[in-house]
């Protein structure tokens, strides 16, 4: 019987993240104003919204791949403020912490699949190459790609890399992970096998923030669902009901914009 990709003693083994008043511009552009929200430990939040209303960036920036103007940014017990010198071993301690899939996989090309997995947890976590291939090998069996342990990227298909991304980030033993649009990149049918993975995920109580435009994940699998326009939060709460009963216009038209395609 296949193990599960995580196995968690409790809900405190996940991390909660907390955003408090961040903001962020690049320039004259203010892409972030002012946002906060909580994602509960063991949680999934969904972020949905049009192109360009900064969902994207707002993960960067809990990841600190972006650097905030203003606000806090806490992961578990951690807390970063923004405009403060963030110490290299803060940095460390909070990526080890929030694992990261991109839409682009993000995969390195010059190395076979294996190493791609293996490679960021002897940097990050300090494993020896042994412990960190047989960690890896372990968490490809468990999403059906051991047979791909030895191909480079370029030799699978877009969604077996996402999958591959996702095993890389997992591998980091991460308490919450960050999705940025993980199947916008992919063909619809490609992109349920990676939405299987982390609906696998959350049933065992990862920590996730995940960008998407899917939204029958966001109604089914999501806890908590959040609406982003133009840099602000304009709705949030429920996911069943938001999008079926959605209060703001905005909301609205964006929902009707998506299942009109």
């Amino acid at each position: 019987m296949k193990q599960p990709l995580i196995t968690q003693s409790n809900e405190l083994a996940m991390a909660g993240v907390t955003i408090s008043n961040l903001s962020k511009s690049y320039g004259d552009n203010l892409v972030l104003d002012d946002i906060s929200m909580t994602v509960k430990p063991g949680s999934v939040t969904a972020l949905i919204g049009p192109s360009g209303s900064g969902k994207s960036t707002l993960l960067r920036c809990v990841n600190l791949l972006e650097q905030p103007d203003r606000g806090t940014i806490t992961v578990g017990t951690q807390t970063i403020t923004a405009g403060a010198k963030v110490p290299d071993r803060d940095l460390l301690a909070l990526r080890r912490q929030v694992g990261m899939v991109f839409q682009s996989f993000n995969l390195f090309p010059h190395m076979n699949v294996l190493r791609n997995i293996a490679f960021p947890q002897e940097q990050v976590l300090g494993r020896s190459k042994e412990e960190a291939e047989a960690r890896a090998l372990v968490l490809l069996d468990r999403v059906g790609l051991k047979d791909k342990a030895l191909q480079h990227p370029s030799k699978c298909s877009g969604g077996q890399q996402q999958r591959i991304a996702i095993v890389r980030a997992l591998a980091l033993n991460p308490r919450a992970i960050l999705f940025d649009e993980p199947t916008s990149a992919l063909d619809p049918e490609v992109g349920v096998e990676v939405l299987a993975v982390m609906r696998e995920l959350a049933q065992a109580g990862m920590t996730m923030i995940v960008v998407t435009h899917e939204m029958q994940f966001a109604r089914d699998v999501s806890d908590h669902l959040v609406v982003m326009a133009d840099g602000h939060i304009i709705e949030e709460g429920d996911p069943t009901r938001i999008l079926a009963d959605p209060q703001e216009e905005r909301t609205k038209r964006f929902l009707n914009a998506v299942l009109e395609r």
